[in-house]
């Protein structure tokens, strides 16, 4: 009979157990999910709930092989935008858990809404899906995205004949394209490949593969070092133009009160990327050191002017001078914008 209350008692107690460790996932699975959507900014702190806190010997944060005791929200382990990471929690009775959670930074400024005038039209080829969009010297590089009709094309600014065509092939979802030197770098959608040209005649230098940690090709620019390649997510990725397999570093694109996902058609320009949100009539402008965005250009009331479903919408930006060019897939016209 002994026996039997000693192992029952045994048993009471490893329940509880189990039970406690639930009930300790449990509380960091529903503050995380809380904090998902709320986001934390640097300096905040980490604020675990109290059944952890009374049942945890120890607590620390993964962010891949990389371990810290910190809860704070400390750059130098944390990025804007998404951040994934586990936590590692050594109860009092010496048992291991573990859970890996989402951590969403946020910056700390909000970011400037800035106006503009319109100052000038330009008529571009509504059959044109655009994907990349750059403007150099009076000369539009344009590349046209959908299976079957993509290309890259080099045109002058006011007309809508394009003076070199370079037609992909009926498999290629062409994406954004960028000048570097002398060349052209254009990307494709879902190909996992890009193509070089020589800028003079779009004739083809070589194709080139693109790291594996990028899903897929979307924008493309060029900051006088590394091309820059959005892929439809919140990240940037800076890559080496002469090594195109291997990510340099990548940033986390956010404001003060949203991550900005789905980031597509680039432009770097004086220090800055200016990026358009796919399927919102925004470009922003993001600090290419840390993914901040420090200013919005809202051009809602272009869009309406061309946008009547879901895929003519708002996707080029490039500049002339210190006005910006932006357009968007199968619009008629280029607008010239001054910005204030």
């Amino acid at each position: 009979m002994k026996r039997n209350i000693i192992l029952g008692c045994v048993a009471l107690a490893f329940l509880a157990s189990c039970n406690k460790d639930k009930e300790i996932i449990k509380s960091i699975q529903d503050y995380n999910a809380e904090m998902e959507t709320k986001g934390y900014h640097f300096g905040d702190e980490i604020k675990l709930p109290q059944v952890v806190l009374d049942n945890a010997e120890s607590v620390s944060i993964s962010f891949g092989e990389t371990e810290t005791p910190n809860t704070k929200i400390d750059p130098a382990h944390y990025v804007l935008g998404n951040n994934d990471i586990t936590f590692n929690i050594k109860t009092k009775s010496g048992k291991m858990l573990y859970q890996d959670a989402s951590i969403t930074v946020l910056a700390n400024k909000p970011e400037q809404n800035i106006a503009y005038d319109l100052v000038a039209e330009y008529p571009h080829n509504p059959q044109y899906f655009t994907q990349g969009f750059e403007l150099d010297g009076n000369t539009v590089y344009e590349s046209v995205g959908q299976l079957g009709e993509s290309k890259m094309m080099k045109y002058t600014l006011g007309q809508t004949t394009p003076s070199v065509s370079i037609p992909q092939g009926n498999d290629i979802f062409s994406e954004g394209s960028t000048l570097v030197g002398d060349k052209v770098y254009q990307l494709t959608w879902q190909n996992k490949l890009g193509y070089i040209y020589h800028k003079s005649d779009l004739s083809l230098v070589s194709q080139f593969d693109y790291p594996s940690e990028i899903a897929e090709g979307w924008g493309l620019t060029y900051d006088g070092k590394d091309l820059i390649v959005s892929d439809g997510t919140s990240n940037l990725y800076f890559v080496n133009p002469n090594d195109t397999t291997k990510v340099v570093k990548r940033i986390g694109v956010a404001g003060s009160e949203l991550v900005y996902g789905q980031l597509n058609e680039l432009e770097y320009h004086q220090g800055f990327i200016y990026a358009n949100v796919w399927q919102q009539p925004v470009v922003i402008k993001i600090n290419p050191k840390t993914g901040e965005v420090v200013a919005k250009y809202d051009f809602t009331k272009i869009a309406q002017q061309n946008t009547k479903g879901s895929d003519d919408v708002l996707n080029g930006v490039t500049f002339k001078g210190e006005n910006m060019l932006v357009t968007g897939k199968n619009w008629n016209k280029i607008y010239e914008v001054k910005l204030k």
